[in-house]
């Protein structure tokens, strides 16, 4: 799935499911937008600490919106091989694969 489809789909799909009006699904997803404004912490930081946490928990999902997240923020090709050693680190060597997809995601964004 490119780069594109993926937020396509996002985009639909959290509009299906925001629009059903699930009062608690609605809440989670306005915490979870709220968690990621500055604070004591900026947006690039709380990024960075999602994308670990993203590559430790292996959701390929998550480590491609963080990773485009994080380029948005002005996060540099340094610092996501930093980002990458750390959930590396860690997560340990399962999360491999996703390190693999994290890197794709980032050169193509790159491109």
């Amino acid at each position: 799935m490119s780069l594109d489809d993926f937020n396509a789909f996002r985009a639909r799909m959290n509009n299906a499911i925001l629009g059903a009006g699930n009062l608690t699904i609605n809440r989670f997803f306005a915490l979870d937008h709220q968690c990621y404004e500055p604070g004591a912490l900026g947006s690039k930081t709380k990024e960075m600490l999602g994308l670990v946490s993203s590559l430790v928990l292996r959701c390929d999902d998550c480590i491609t919106y963080h990773v485009i997240r994080c380029k948005e923020e002005g996060v540099t090709r340094e610092e996501f091989l930093e980002i990458f050693s750390v959930g590396l680190v860690v997560g340990g060597s399962i999360v491999i694969p996703h390190l693999r997809r994290a890197m794709e995601r980032l050169e193509e964004l790159e491109r």
